[in-house]
């Protein structure tokens, strides 16, 4: 089956997306840095450089384009944002956490280098976003580069992605009612994805109206990607996943496909499909692909 001109502007970002990562990670040290240790640059580059469909920095580039914005920027906060993304799996996958020994079909990083040095590859690849975000080569003004730093720890600490993972660990022992899991959901996964498209109007300098209506998008979206997550953990296998799945049911975490079922699940992933695309409708055209991104979101199979 060829593919679709979704299909390949999606790899086109991906593969934009990772030639920039491996820029960045390069083994010569950067201006302040005294050295880049081996193992701990191999450990770094093991948990970002993996493939992956790169779909957050991808929302932040067309989030970008859509707005009007600086390509070049949209790049590199881009790669900034897989960096959190991935040390955050990273992070995630150590005994301590999900306790999980395949990631995207490859080794986890605290099987392939040791745990101490998965901890520090985390570590490093959250501080490394915010240098990418600040240092000359993203070319913004200072005032959108404070914005962008802002915005993405709101996302992914206390308040965002990392309480998100601390609910999730508790409801191992406490199963969540739905309003608690919705809550998770939107912390754990959906702080980034919102991030990811807000980071559109915030490079692109837009006004206070157009950046409410990138958040609301992507907490729309948000909401799907987990859904439909949690749907592919019930459904598919882990080839295809290239992880473990199956993982929630076993250890009785609590899910709102669990709870309401796969039909409510389904059409719940249509109704979010659609009320993206009546957020964007006022755009018309420009908004095709932000709006084929939805559907890509909620109906994935991998």
């Amino acid at each position: 089956m060829s593919e679709t001109s979704f299909e390949i502007r999606l790899k086109t970002s991906a593969a934009e997306i990772e030639a920039c990562l491996t820029g960045i990670l390069g083994e010569s040290p950067q201006t302040d840095e005294i050295a880049r240790p081996a193992p701990l640059l191999a450990a770094m580059r093991h948990g970002v450089l993996n493939g992956g469909k790169r779909l957050r920095p991808f929302l932040v580039m067309e989030s970008t384009v859509f707005l009007g914005g600086d390509q070049q920027a949209a790049l590199r906060v881009g790669a900034a944002l897989e960096c959190v993304h991935s040390y955050s799996l990273v992070h995630d996958d150590l005994p301590a956490m999900d306790d999980d020994d395949l990631r995207r079909g490859l080794p986890t990083v605290h099987i392939a280098y040791g745990e101490a040095n998965a901890i520090l590859a985390g570590d490093s690849l959250l501080t490394l976003a915010f240098d990418i975000i600040a240092a000359p080569e993203t070319r913004l003004p200072d005032r959108q580069k404070t914005e962008l730093v802002l915005a993405l720890a709101r996302a992914s600490g206390i308040g965002g992605m990392a309480g998100g993972q601390a609910l999730d660990l508790a409801a191992e022992t406490s199963a969540p009612n739905e309003a608690a899991i919705v809550t998770l959901q939107a912390m754990k996964t959906g702080a980034l994805i919102r991030f990811a498209c807000e980071a559109g109007a915030i490079i692109a300098g837009s006004g206070t109206d157009e950046r409410r209506l990138m958040r609301q998008y992507g907490e729309t979206i948000g909401l799907a990607f987990q859904l439909a997550d949690d749907l592919l953990d019930l459904t598919a296998d882990a080839e295809t996943m290239g992880k473990a799945t199956g993982k929630d049911a076993a250890r009785g975490k609590g899910t709102l496909v669990s709870l309401r079922g796969k039909d409510w699940t389904e059409a719940q992933l249509a109704r979010l499909v659609q009320e993206a695309a009546a957020l964007l409708e006022p755009f018309g055209e420009r908004a095709d692909i932000l709006n084929e991104t939805a559907r890509f979101i909620a109906n994935r199979n991998h």
